[in-house]
């Protein structure tokens, strides 16, 4: 595995179809609307379902920073706030065969579903275990990173569990946070520590990096098997094959904290969002950046290279979720903290030049492609639920 860091040499044209949008809707974007309702406006934009009218052709918090973005942006589409209600939203996948969005409400210890054929929102499962990260394989199944579990589970289809993976050479995972599936039958997932929490999760056993003096009670309020466990390993990347084994393939030298993670369309590039320190870090942490591997036909991530630092307009969009489309560029959450109108999501091609930006009046923790056609944008933002129509659509299973 290569220790060095460079900047992500190029992967190949963002695709013809990419730039198919109409030249007079592209101009009218690059002169800007006028005076139009936004995240930093005063009085701030309403998104819900009862909001004024907001779409200027292109709706104003739909941003394209490249003109490529044109081609990926859909033109007379507003953004939506489809529900709010959770405390941290988390985790978005799409199912295409039930045509429903699940998604985590983590410090509720929920998944919660929303069907696309009314928009009905209801409490899909409960205790969730604190389940971050959703996906689903290639074979429709669920997958589900459990926080409070620190494992990864799948629901198969008539209606068991299965433990995919809850320790390495014997010791417990810290707490897996985001999952993806590939072709080949296997899964890769990031274990960052940011479970362990009150929170998200649970504070680990008195005497451990996340509780050194025992002055907080891990028991409360949890089932009685929970609370023996401590940080045991450090933040790492992981791929289990199709046949179970669980190999390290990236570990916290390269990537620390490591969060979202996806594929390339064609599988042969590994992104992973690095994130700030998490409890019982000890100062080790990401400093926000998106991270880009090679994927070997073994199994294994190699060449790494920061693919992108994240940075717009001066400004630190922290990643956290990741979503491709087809035509493999790289849709990252965006957490810019207190810096309005730079929460939401930001839009990099294949090599690493930035797009464009979607500002959503919430920090974004993950987001997702979905819907029949798969060209609608699933954001997951800290208590709510948003999407957007595109012009693209998502690669991958889910």
């Amino acid at each position: 595995m290569t220790k060095g860091i460079s900047r992500r040499a190029a992967l190949g044209a963002i695709g013809a179809g990419s730039a198919g949008l109409a030249m007079t809707a592209a101009g009218a974007q690059e002169m800007g609307p006028v005076a139009p309702p936004s995240t930093v406006s005063d009085p701030p934009r309403d998104f819900g379902p009862d909001g004024a009218p907001n779409v200027y052709f292109w709706d104003a918090d739909v941003i394209a920073v490249d003109p490529a973005f044109n081609g990926l942006a859909q033109p007379n589409a507003p953004i939506q706030r489809l529900w709010t209600g959770a405390l941290w939203a988390e985790g978005p996948a799409w199912s295409s065969v039930g045509k429903y969005l699940v998604f985590s409400d983590i410090p509720n210890n929920r998944q919660i579903r929303w069907l696309e054929d009314d928009g009905h929102v209801s409490v899909m499962r409960y205790p969730s275990n604190n389940s971050n990260g959703n996906s689903f394989d290639w074979q429709g199944r669920q997958l589900s990173c459990e926080h409070l579990t620190r494992r990864v589970v799948r629901y198969e289809l008539d209606g068991s569990v299965t433990i995919l993976a809850d320790r390495y050479e014997g010791m417990r995972f810290n707490s897996p946070n985001d999952i993806v599936a590939a072709k080949d039958g296997s899964y890769w997932f990031t274990d960052p520590p940011y479970g362990g929490q009150l929170y998200e999760g649970a504070v680990g056993a008195p005497g451990g990096p996340t509780n050194p003096d025992g002055l907080i009670n891990q028991r409360l309020g949890q089932p009685p098997e929970i609370g023996d466990a401590m940080r045991e390993m450090e933040t790492a990347t992981y791929r289990i094959a199709p046949d179970g084994t669980i190999a390290r393939v990236v570990g916290q030298d390269l990537v620390p904290d490591p969060n979202g993670l996806a594929l390339s369309p064609d599988e042969t590039t590994l992104y992973i969002a690095s994130t700030g320190p998490g409890p019982g870090d000890g100062g080790v942490g990401g400093e926000g950046n998106i991270f880009a591997f090679d994927v070997t036909p073994e199994g294994e991530a190699v060449n790494g290279r920061i693919f992108t630092d994240c940075v717009v307009d001066g400004v630190k969009c922290g990643p956290d979720g990741l979503a491709i489309d087809v035509f493999g560029n790289v849709w990252s959450s965006s957490n810019a903290g207190r810096n309005v109108g730079y929460n939401g999501v930001t839009c990099w091609s294949p090599d690493g030049r930035l797009l464009g930006r979607i500002r959503l009046p919430e920090v974004c923790g993950n987001l997702c492609f979905g819907g029949p056609k798969r060209n609608r944008l699933f954001m997951a933002g800290s208590q709510s639920l948003y999407a957007v129509y595109t012009a693209t659509q998502g690669a991958g299973a889910a």
